[in-house]
């Protein structure tokens, strides 16, 4: 099948391991596949990349990288009989870790000879596709500026959560979901396709990627007291068990906040208005994983 892998040379992770771009193109040499692999230059050229690669022939299209990139180049192949490989190696990883491909570059290489295409949903906020999940209030700021981090991951996440967690304000977020009118004061609210955001931090443990629902969960206020409770939860997917944690299942959500704000699709940042709609298109996109 002909291939285009696509990658960012600017990645942090190609930055700390440079041996694994020559990695992948000794794959490609050696394995005798149709492949090629290219740069991105800016923000949004994955996404010309992949149009590129549709109109080129290509069959399989690889996001080399991390949910950013997986999110610009899947947008170009929605709809399309194109499949969606990926080779993980983002901070987070969140739908590669949900459909169990493995972070191990070798392990993920020779997924790409052996896997299975499978059809999956995308998410839409307010028309901006996402694949993992998006959010609004408290982890749209963080999003914001955890993209302007020159090292990211897991740690530098936590560290730029916790130090900007002590200056946010919680807002009042009126929810709309089948008829029904939920208003609640909450720290952050995320709705999502897939049940984490990356690095096992379980967002939404129910989640499945191909049932034509999203999952909305808005966490309250978090206190000193209730802080250590809710992230153990968080990372041993039990967050669907807390009493005081919104959780709705839906294809169509409308959220208003006060006023205008960051939003995240797949952890990269974007402004959005008061009223945000969330929706969903089924089985849209199909991505290789690992065989049933």
């Amino acid at each position: 099948m002909k291939t285009r892998i696509i990658y960012n040379p600017r990645s942090g992770f190609l930055a700390r391991r440079p041996g694994v771009l020559t990695l992948v193109r000794e794959f490609v040499a050696t394995r005798g596949l149709d492949a090629t692999v290219v740069p991105t230059e800016r923000r949004h050229h994955a996404t010309e990349l992949a149009h590129a690669a549709i109109a080129d022939g290509c069959g399989l299209v690889v996001a080399f990288g991390g949910d950013g990139t997986m999110n610009e180049i899947a947008q170009a192949l929605l709809g399309t009989g194109t499949i969606l490989g990926l080779l993980p190696c983002g901070s987070g990883n969140g739908l590669a870790r949900h459909l169990g491909i493995p972070l191990r570059p070798e392990a993920a290489l020779e997924l790409l000879l052996r896997g299975h295409p499978r059809l999956i949903d995308a998410g839409f906020a307010d028309g901006r596709p996402f694949f993992v999940a998006a959010g609004l209030g408290f982890e749209g700021e963080m999003a914001q500026r955890f993209n302007r981090l020159v090292h990211r991951g897991l740690p530098g996440y936590i560290r730029t959560g916790a130090l900007g967690w002590w200056g946010y304000a919680p807002q009042e977020h009126v929810i709309t979901h089948d008829g029904a009118r939920h208003t609640m004061r909450a720290l952050t609210l995320a709705v999502a396709n897939c049940n984490q955001y990356g690095n096992n931090a379980r967002i939404a443990p129910r989640a499945q990627l191909d049932d034509g629902l999203l999952d909305l969960v808005a966490v309250p206020p978090v206190s000193l007291l209730n802080a250590a409770p809710l992230l153990l939860r968080l990372f041993n997917g039990t967050l669907d068990r807390r009493a005081d944690v919104l959780q709705l299942r839906g294809a169509c959500f409308t959220v208003e906040l006060p006023a205008p704000g960051p939003m995240h699709t797949d952890g990269e940042s974007h402004d959005a208005g008061a009223r945000v709609e969330f929706t969903v298109r089924p089985r849209c996109l199909h991505v290789l994983g690992p065989p049933l």
